[in-house]
């Protein structure tokens, strides 16, 4: 684990767990060992914050590609933090530099990381679960590890679009861990991509039991690596 992310288990993990006190189920269903992928909901920035803090593993997260490459103090910093997280760069610009996200995804994974995506490829605008993105199975059948659904409830309200930060007293979050999706031996063609998502937006909205809507949210930047 890299040492940014575990002085951040030590210290910003727990600060969120007791200061919010998030009711966590399923987490027996999280492999000790392996490379394996988070796939969730998104309804808040403090999804992310929360799946985090209470996993006890390292979660290799997305950020901005812009971020690593930045000059002057403020570039320096921002790569220094986000290397010592132990994140993936991501090229929002699309086409081959977007798939670039990929290839610094499967090597983590095939290394025995973890991985969080969120298929929907944005937040939620109005709290229903949106049709997921293929790309979270082209990359759990091209590293050939499983999939741990994951449901996230409360966060819209803990921070909503827009909120800098998460607020206290706003509401109970609740965070469910579905059983492992197994992909081996999984075709990697588009329709059965496709059926493999649907597999994993079924299980995600069994966890959350939000309405689910059968096309992709509106987005003005959708995430590339569920393009």
């Amino acid at each position: 684990m890299p040492l940014l992310y575990s002085i951040g288990k030590v210290t910003v993990g727990p600060a969120l767990m007791l200061g919010w006190r998030p009711h966590v189920e399923g987490r027996e269903n999280i492999p000790k060992t392996g490379g394996l992928i988070f796939a969730g909901n998104h309804l808040s920035v403090a999804d992310e914050l929360f799946l985090g803090a209470s996993v006890p593993r390292h979660i290799a997260f997305w950020a901005k590609s812009d971020y690593f490459t930045g000059t002057g103090f403020n570039g320096w910093f921002s790569r220094t933090i986000l290397n010592g997280l132990g994140a993936i760069p991501v090229n929002r610009g699309g086409g081959r530099a977007a798939l670039t996200a990929f290839d610094g995804a499967i090597p983590v994974l095939q290394g025995g990381d973890c991985v969080a995506v969120y298929p929907e490829g944005t937040r939620s605008p109005d709290g229903r679960l949106y049709r997921g993105r293929t790309g979270v199975a082209r990359l759990a059948v091209g590293a050939g590890v499983p999939i741990i659904p994951v449901g996230t409830i409360g966060t819209e309200r803990v921070q909503p679009i827009g909120q800098p930060y998460p607020m206290p007293f706003r509401g109970k979050i609740t965070i469910k861990y579905g059983k492992p999706i197994d992909t081996t031996g999984r075709a990697d063609d588009r329709t059965s991509l496709r059926a493999l998502t649907d597999e994993v937006m079924a299980e995600i909205q069994k966890l959350t039991g939000q309405e689910y809507v059968p096309r992709y949210a509106p987005s003005k930047n959708a995430s590339p690596p569920d393009a």
